[in-house]
């Protein structure tokens, strides 16, 4: 397959692209900044043959900063903008893609303390669930063109070369890590192979299309999340950081890290997906030895 991959200078993007060209695809990278780089471009209309598929990871970090409005809007257009603007030059092609398998976040079921959420749970409103809905709603306009669009709600993915992992292994191979808050909150993560498996098994199957949630099975609490870091790390896992300090750090966004929600990846092993690290302490051992 020929496939777009916007956001593919990102995490989950270059690890995807990666994934991509190894099995034997052709793989073209929208990206503001693309350098001389081979299969690169920062504007649609330079993409001169047809594409089979798009995978729209664009999206400015969620939690690299404070929630203040500029930030809200920017963390809105990069997602919702970019989105209609790959939506738009579908609808202008001659032969528009067969698929496109669109971001979204787990984030679109709002915080939720208790219970286990699948993809037909009703959220809890608020702006991260305002703008996955809205995110979504963009992508969904692809139907009207014939596009089969699959919705990936993500979870933390876990890797060792960027994301959430990258941040957390500093003060916890220093012995300074330790649960965020109460510790209660759940956290649904996802190694990043089965973030890349999942993605591919979904470009793969003509068949499916909707919401799939992309975390791994076993979901855990912040605090048995920390525990097994540590464990995996042998060093110890104890110096818990107030909620206070995140809050005064990070603001309202801080909600991330402080609130959370047990998501379950019901309509990805449905569709047969089998997931290579369903739990937690394989996926750290995977990554860190």
């Amino acid at each position: 397959m020929r496939i777009l991959i916007s956001g593919g200078s990102g995490f989950i993007g270059q690890a995807l692209a990666k994934v991509l060209q190894q099995r034997g695809d052709e793989v073209v990278i929208w990206s503001r900044n693309p350098g001389a780089r081979a299969g690169w471009v920062d504007q649609l209309d330079k993409i001169r043959e047809p594409v089979d598929a798009v995978v729209n990871l664009a999206g400015a970090g969620i939690v690299d900063r404070r929630w203040s409005a500029s930030r809200k809007q920017l963390l809105r257009d990069s997602r919702i903008q970019t989105t209609a603007q790959l939506v738009n030059w579908m609808a202008g092609q001659a032969s528009p893609p067969k698929v496109l398998i669109s971001g979204s976040a787990i984030g679109y079921y709002g915080s939720q303390a208790s219970g286990e959420l699948d993809e037909s749970s009703p959220p809890v409103k608020g702006f991260t669930h305002q703008l996955c809905a809205d995110w979504e709603t963009e992508a969904l306009k692809a139907e009207a063109l014939g596009v089969r669009v699959c919705l990936i709600r993500t979870g933390v993915v876990l890797g060792r070369s960027g994301g959430a992992l990258k941040k957390m292994l500093p003060p916890f191979q220093l012995g300074l890590g330790g649960p965020i808050g109460t510790g209660q909150q759940w956290m649904s993560w996802i190694h990043l192979d089965d973030e890349t498996g999942a993605i591919c098994w979904l470009l793969d199957h003509s068949d499916l299309q909707g919401a799939f949630n992309l975390t791994a099975p076993e979901a855990v609490t912040n605090s048995i999340f920390s525990t097994t870091l540590g464990r995996v790390l042998h060093r110890p896992a104890f110096f818990r950081v107030p909620a206070v300090v995140m809050k005064l750090m990070l603001g309202e966004a801080s909600e991330l890290l402080l609130e959370g929600q047990c998501v379950k990846p019901v309509a990805l092993q449905k569709a047969g997906y089998a997931f290579r690290y369903p739990a937690l302490k394989p996926a750290l051992e995977n990554l860190l030895r």
